[in-house]
């Protein structure tokens, strides 16, 4: 994946530069035009010889369900033409991540084998706030084989807490 990583980092180097007066308007709509352009058979028919780009862009704006802004034609405009589409989901990570470093946050995912309720969650994001030591983006998303306790990944951080990985741990222990 470097090479779309490669791709990638000049749209959302662009984009960023763009949006700099709108960082959340346009990490929101580049967040949903990314879960869009993920899809394989999107990526399949955009690909196609046959079908123009203003074609694609029209299937884009019908999923994406509302008047794409103006600068979002145009970002999309510009993937399409330049055959990048697939390249979209990255162009976001990338963004999100400029966006957070400007900010001085990170992104945080939970995952937990239940979900989690709105206290839990805001007594959970403090104590990784202070564990870390910087603001973070939490989503929970919930993965049953864990048993019980959460694993945190931030960044290339990761801390597991789950009763997985402390059997895991156990299993190794046991072995040696």
């Amino acid at each position: 994946m470097a090479e779309l990583a490669t791709i990638a980092r000049p749209y959302a180097d662009a984009l960023f530069k763009a949006s700099a007066s709108d960082l959340k308007g346009a990490g929101a709509w580049v967040e949903r035009l990314a879960a869009i352009a993920a899809d394989p058979q999107l990526q399949q028919y955009a690909a196609d010889p046959t079908v123009s780009s203003e074609q694609v862009q029209a299937l884009v704006a019908g999923v994406y369900g509302e008047a794409l802004p103006a600068p979002a034609q145009n970002f999309m405009a510009a993937l399409i033409d330049n055959g990048r589409l697939a390249a979209l989901p990255e162009v976001a990570h990338q963004f999100r991540a400029l966006a957070n470093a400007q900010s001085g946050s990170s992104d945080a995912v939970v995952y937990s084998a239940f979900p989690i309720d709105d206290a839990a969650l805001s007594g959970v994001k403090a104590a990784l706030e202070k564990r870390f030591g910087r603001k973070l983006d939490v989503t929970v998303q919930v993965q049953p084989d864990l048993i019980g306790g959460i694993r945190v990944s931030v960044g290339d951080e990761v801390l597991d807490t789950s009763v997985k990985a402390r059997l895991e741990q156990m299993k190794v222990a046991l072995a040696a």
